[in-house]
């Protein structure tokens, strides 16, 4: 039966019960796994009245509490377990912990503030992405509970962190999946007027925190991008997906004599031309706006070659149900990218999409290879930086992967 709750969602004793079937995977929740799916909880008439990011007590099919969960009937994802602790409060203080313990990580790395300070269920937050700019954070509370107490998240952050501008970024699918609006506002201070400048492996980037992409920067892609650089060294770089120039500033940074970004997106080339212009790359770097497959096609059909070429595109495969057409586009971008790498020179592809483990994504870039006339040897495999945590018991927040290959 399920208990009598009260209004405030801080007072633990009158909390709702949910309930895992019979059958389904208490013990994988008990391991840590975070989530439950809409299929595993008896979503019985009391359930389904809870209201999206309501917290209630998890348990299994023989009544044994799991732990604190908050509630989403309008997402698969139906529970994210909040704490272990079924008697936990959520209250300030408890953000504030969680967000501490986070930032006790990133300042133990980077000496500078720039970095994602809050990834998910890896940081004990599931569902809330923050990055830092200096001064700046962007929240993206893409879980319903989130939503709910943003103003507590916002004050706990502040009071952690000492920011004096806080964004709120609504845009983007997961929302959408959970059934939350796309109405991105200014939480604490002042929108910010110009792009953020944000210096990164020798480079400076500029980051559009309320026009850009996402938060405005990928941090996940620096220690690929650091690698790259080595391999850049005197090197002709083509970066293909560049964004604001994440590979290609990074290479010329590192010595690159030249370097091209290829995007679809004209604002974020021109945040890319301001980049390097800060950086006083000057003449050596150079852009072209249009579809990445088109354009590496245009480019072959010139018959440009380049020591070094970077593919960095969005999530082909976001979901299972794309997972076979994602991984044809990433044969086609591996294909087409091989046959402008020079002898001896490096390919470097990357895949942001969790539905494509790694060995279905290095088969696809394999195939893509050969199909491009080419034969390549694996060099590196990275992933995402320490600021991008992975939960082990959570395939999904280790989705960034990048294969070199010299070829």
């Amino acid at each position: 039966m399920t208990a009598p709750f009260s209004d405030d969602p801080t007072l633990a004793p009158s909390r709702p019960v949910v309930r895992m079937r019979p059958k389904s995977n208490g013990r994988a929740i008990r391991h840590g796994f975070p989530w439950v799916y809409a299929n595993e909880l008896v979503t019985d008439r009391r359930t389904k009245a809870l209201a999206p990011g309501a917290f209630a007590v998890l348990e299994d099919e023989a009544r044994v509490p799991l732990g604190l969960v908050s509630v989403n009937g309008a997402s698969k994802i139906i529970a994210r377990m909040i704490d272990t602790d079924p008697n936990a409060v959520i209250d300030q203080a408890w953000f504030e912990a969680r967000i501490a313990r986070a930032l006790g990580l990133r300042e133990k790395i980077y000496d500078a503030p720039f970095y994602r300070l809050i990834h998910a269920e890896a940081d004990g937050l599931p569902g809330v992405v923050v990055d830092r700019f200096g001064d700046v954070c962007v929240i993206q509370p893409n879980a319903a509970y989130a939503d709910v107490h943003i103003e507590m998240i916002r004050d706990a952050l502040a009071s952690v962190t000492g920011v004096s501008c806080i964004l709120k970024n609504a845009s983007g699918r997961t929302r959408g999946l959970e059934g939350l609006d796309d109405v991105s506002m200014t939480l604490l201070g002042e929108t910010p007027s110009a792009p953020v400048p944000v210096l990164m492996n020798g480079a400076t980037y500029m980051a559009d925190l309320t026009g850009g992409q996402k938060t405005g920067l990928f941090f996940d892609q620096r220690p690929n991008h650091a690698f790259a650089a080595m391999a850049s060294k005197g090197a002709r770089v083509l970066d293909v997906f560049s964004h604001v120039g994440g590979f290609s500033l990074a290479a010329l940074a590192a010595g690159a004599t030249s370097a091209v970004a290829v995007d679809g997106s004209a604002p974020a080339l021109e945040l890319a031309k301001a980049g390097a212009a800060a950086s006083g790359f000057g003449d050596a770097f150079s852009t072209r706006q249009g579809d990445a497959f088109d354009t590496l096609a245009a480019l072959r059909e010139e018959g440009a070659t380049f020591d070094v070429v970077i593919c960095d595109p969005p999530a082909f495969a976001p979901s299972r149900q794309a997972l076979d057409a994602g991984l044809r586009a990433y044969e086609r971008i591996a294909r087409l990218a091989a046959q402008l790498v020079a002898d001896n020179g490096i390919l470097g592809l990357c895949s942001c999409s969790h539905a494509a483990d790694l060995s279905q994504f290095r088969a696809a870039c394999v195939r893509g290879i050969g199909r491009g006339g080419r034969q390549g040897a694996i060099i590196h495999t990275g992933f995402a930086g320490p600021d991008h945590p992975m939960l082990p018991q959570l395939a999904e927040s280790g989705y960034l992967k990048s294969v070199f290959f010299r070829l």
